[in-house]
């Protein structure tokens, strides 16, 4: 069997059982491997012809169910068909440890040859594994010759820089920032403020529904309870052909839910934004002016430039290269639970999730503590006059089971997304 056979083989094996961004993931890293198992060193075609035509065709299993590869691409794929070598090479002593080296080393670097991020590598890596371990499953090869290779994991980073983690008043900017961009911006201002306030995931936000607000009082604290995401991951590694999929909350099982308290401010911006613009035909909370998804709109340019320069620098020192607008939790939920210390209460909830508010909050107090406490030293005028956008003490307005000790908590740190607010 020739490699691109096994790489078909496995991604129909595991279309079924992952998720559409862990497709596209696959096919990321089988795209790399693929072009250092080549048996020649200099192919007919472009490198970004064979990549387009892996990509975009060959590892997707639903498009090769449904028809043939398209005009462009056809040659590509009948070449590739018997381009690339047998997997019996990599169990020959010597020349398989290479070419497995060549792999492993291919996975962690860029298209343009520069090293990878530790997270990326360390995810291609796991994938190879798995690939090499479906061989040895169905009997093409005896050993995973993965195994055989030591090589040094990338020491991904596991903390998070209070620097780079918002505080209120780039917050506050930031949403002005949006609503002075017209009418589509004024539709954006409860979306971002559902990740500031809520911690709410861009794809949460998304396919957030009126029947989720479970509360929306017009003063004091209310609730929201999340049934389900819609992530984005693109046309060719979803079922239905789309570019979003409706599935359940990550890292949860299906039909699984998630309930989250709506600060005050955030739950005015909610009964605004419905009062103003309604919610969609299916109940969705946030549609563009055509009824479509607030992520399909057109929003130019993103930021104006002047709030990109005001929100962004003014207030986060950072090193040069460094963006200070990162939302601190990127896939790092995980390290924040590990600062708790496993106090109770303090659980983020599944494998990186929000359990609690409370334990969220907890969080966020500390990561605020480390990063804000010069800023609020030196501001309290700004302090008091944002206390009720930042304080999560305990009041009569503000459910028990939300309350937290520590003021000036959650508002500090920016909801736990994975795209910054550029990507919307």
């Amino acid at each position: 069997m020739s490699w691109y056979a096994l790489t078909l083989a496995y991604t129909s094996a595991k279309w079924n059982y992952v998720s559409p961004n862990h497709r596209r993931g696959i096919a990321e890293a089988l795209t790399d491997a693929t072009e250092v198992m080549l048996t020649v060193d200099e192919s007919p075609y472009a490198r970004d012809e064979i990549r387009r035509a892996l990509r975009s065709w060959a590892f997707s299993t639903r498009l090769q169910g449904e028809s043939e590869p398209p005009a462009d691409l056809a040659d590509v794929v009948r070449w590739l068909e018997s381009a690339t070598i047998p997997l019996e090479e990599l169990a020959r002593p010597g020349s398989g440890t290479l070419r497995t080296r060549l792999l492993l080393d291919r996975i962690s670097r860029k298209k343009d040859g520069t090293i990878a991020a530790a997270n990326t590598a360390n995810r291609k890596r796991m994938v190879l594994g798995s690939v090499m371990d479906y061989a040895c499953e169905t009997g093409v090869l005896a050993i995973n010759p993965v195994k055989r290779v030591k090589w040094a994991r990338p020491r991904a980073l596991k903390t998070v820089d209070p620097r780079i983690v918002i505080n209120v008043d780039q917050a506050q900017r930031l949403l002005a920032a949006i609503r002075a961009q017209g009418s589509r911006g004024e539709r954006l201002v409860a979306f971002f403020a559902c990740m500031y306030y809520a911690a709410l995931r861009p794809e949460e936000t998304i396919g957030l529904r009126r029947s989720h607000l479970v509360n929306l009082p017009a003063h004091g604290w209310g609730e929201m309870r999340l049934t389900h995401a819609e992530p984005r991951s693109g046309s060719h590694w979803t079922d239905n052909g789309r570019s979003r999929e409706r599935r359940e909350l990550k890292h949860r099982a299906v039909g699984d839910t998630r309930s989250m308290p709506i600060h005050p401010e955030l739950a005015q911006l909610l009964r605004a934004h419905l009062d103003t613009f309604g919610a969609g035909r299916d109940g969705r909370v946030f549609v563009g002016p055509r009824g479509g998804t607030v992520a399909e709109m057109d929003l130019p340019g993103g930021l104006p430039p002047g709030a990109q320069g005001g929100i962004h620098r003014r207030r986060n020192p950072v090193a040069a290269g460094r963006d200070p607008l990162c939302p601190p939790a990127c896939g790092c939920i995980n390290v924040a639970e590990r600062r708790c210390g496993g106090a109770p209460g303090c659980r983020v909830g599944g494998a990186q999730r929000g359990g609690t508010a409370a334990g969220l909050c907890q969080v966020h107090s500390r990561s605020a503590r480390r990063g804000q406490a010069a800023h609020l030293a030196s501001h309290s005028t700004e302090r008091n006059r944002h206390k009720s956008v930042i304080n999560f003490g305990t009041t009569s307005a503000q459910p028990a089971a939300y309350a937290c000790q520590e003021p000036h908590t959650a508002a500090h740190v920016m909801a736990v997304n994975e795209w910054t607010v550029t990507n919307i």
